[in-house]
C-alpha cells in the first residue's frame, strides 16, 4: 500500500529526507496542515466568539473520535490539554493523602520520571520502581495510593501486560491506576471497556494520531477525584448554581481541566481523523502495514552487532524497532548526517515506521545503515 499522497506537503518539504521516527514527531499528513490553517482562519473570522465553536461542536468532536477509537462508554470522560503532564498534576493534587505512595515502573519516560524524583525529593511522594512484568506482583500488596505505568513503554517498546489486573484493584478511595498511553493510542488497537470504569488513560495527538503538539487528552472514570486541587476556569463549567466562596466542578472529565489553552491541536486532530475515516485507513490496517515493513527490515539483519528489545513475535507490538547496543549514539548520527532521521536514548537506537513508509524506503534505509557501520 502506499499513502505517501495523505503526505504530500510535509515529503515535498523535505524531498531528500528519510523519516523514520514517527514514533518520536511523526510526520503531519495533509490534513493537519489544514486544521492547523483552519484554526487560524476561525481565530481571523469569529475573534472571541471562536470560543463557542471550540468548547461546542470541535470539543464534541474530538471526544466522540477518542471515544470510539478506545471503547469508552461515554466521550464526557474525556478532557483535553496541550500535555499530558498536566493531567498527572492535577491527579496527584486531587489525592488526599501525603506523602502520595506511587508504584510505578523502572522505564517510565522522562517527565514522569523527574517530577516523581522530585517529589520524592520535597517528600509529597515515596515511589517505588520496578520491572514492568514485576508491576501487577507488587500492586497487589495494596501498598500503593497511585500506580501508574505507560501501556507501551517508550524506550523498548515493550507491551505493558496485566492492564486488567491492575484495575481490578483501582478505588475510587485508592489506589488510583494511571496508564500512560501515548505510545499505544492509535499504533495498537485498544479496547478499554472492560477497565474504563476504573483507570485514569493518558495519552495525545503527537505521534500515532499524527495532529502535532497540543492535543492530549485525559479519561477519566467517573466518581474518581472529583475535585482536583490544581484546577482553573475551565473546570468550573455545569457548576455555576454554587453559593459564593465554594469550588464548583463540572461533573464529568472537564473537572480537570485548566484555563485558557491554544485550540489547534483540536481542529488538527479531528481533520486527520476525517482523513483517516475517508481514506478508510483503520489502525489495525496501518499497522499491518508497519508490520510488513518492520519484517522486510529485519530480514537483512542490518544490526547484527545490536540486540532487538522487541522482537517480532505476532503479538501487538509497537511502530518502532527498539536496537540496544553501544554503537547506538554513532549510528544514529551517521544516519542523521545523511537526512534520515532515527532517535537515540542511551544505548537504545528506534526505528520508527509509519504509514508515510513503503518498500523502497526500507531498502534505502537499510543500505544506509550497511554504510554507516
Amino acid at each position: 500500500m502506499n499513502w505517501k499522497p495523505l503526505f504530500s506537503k510535509a515529503l515535498a518539504s523535505n524531498p531528500n529526507r528519510l523519516h523514520f521516527a514517527a514514533h518520536s514527531h511523526h510526520l503531519w499528513p495533509d490534513a493537519a496542515y489544514e486544521g492547523h490553517i483552519a484554526a487560524a482562519q476561525d481565530a481571523l473570522e469569529l475573534a472571541d466568539r471562536k470560543w463557542d465553536r471550540i468548547m461546542g461542536p470541535l470539543w464534541a468532536e474530538a471526544q466522540g473520535h477518542i471515544a470510539s477509537i478506545l471503547n469508552l462508554p461515554s466521550p464526557q470522560s474525556t478532557a483535553f490539554s496541550s500535555n499530558t503532564h498536566d493531567f498527572l498534576i492535577r491527579i496527584m493534587s486531587a489525592i488526599p493523602v501525603r506523602p502520595v505512595r506511587v508504584l510505578t515502573t523502572d522505564s517510565e519516560f522522562h517527565s514522569f520520571r523527574r517530577q516523581m524524583d522530585r517529589w520524592a525529593e520535597s517528600g509529597t511522594a515515596i515511589v517505588e520502581a520496578v520491572a514492568p512484568d514485576r508491576l501487577v506482583e507488587r500492586a497487589q500488596s495494596g501498598n500503593h495510593d497511585l500506580i501508574f505505568a505507560s501501556h507501551v513503554l517508550f524506550n523498548s517498546g515493550t507491551v505493558l501486560n496485566g492492564i486488567e489486573q491492575l484495575a481490578a484493584l483501582a478505588r475510587p478511595e485508592g489506589p488510583w491506576v494511571v496508564i500512560d498511553g501515548y505510545h499505544g493510542f492509535m499504533a495498537i488497537d485498544t479496547d478499554l471497556s472492560a477497565v474504563a470504569g476504573s483507570i485514569f488513560y493518558v495519552a495525545g495527538g503527537y505521534k500515532y494520531a499524527m495532529s502535532g503538539e497540543g492535543i492530549c487528552f485525559l479519561h477519566a472514570p467517573p466518581g474518581y477525584a472529583p475535585r482536583p486541587e490544581i484546577t482553573g476556569w475551565f473546570a468550573a463549567f455545569d457548576d455555576l448554581s454554587l453559593p459564593p466562596g465554594q469550588v464548583g466542578y463540572a461533573p464529568d472529565g472537564r473537572r480537570f481541566l485548566g484555563s485558557t489553552f491554544e485550540p489547534s491541536g483540536l481542529y488538527r486532530f479531528n481533520a486527520v481523523q476525517n482523513m483517516l475515516s475517508e481514506a478508510q485507513l483503520s489502525i489495525s490496517l496501518i499497522s499491518g502495514h508497519v508490520a510488513m515493513l518492520q519484517q522486510q527490515f529485519l530480514r537483512h539483519d542490518p544490526l547484527p552487532d545490536m540486540r532487538l528489545l522487541n522482537p517480532l513475535d505476532g503479538k501487538p507490538h509497537a511502530r518502532f524497532l527498539a536496537f540496544q547496543g553501544s554503537n547506538a549514539s554513532s549510528m544514529h548520527d551517521a544516519l542523521n548526517a545523511r537526512n534520515i532521521i532515527t532517535d537515540v536514548r542511551g544505548d537504545i537506537l528506534r526505528i520508527g515506521f509509519a504509514a508515510y513508509h513503503d518498500e523502497s524506503d526500507v531498502e534505502r534505509l537499510t543500505e544506509a545503515i550497511r554504510e554507516s557501520a
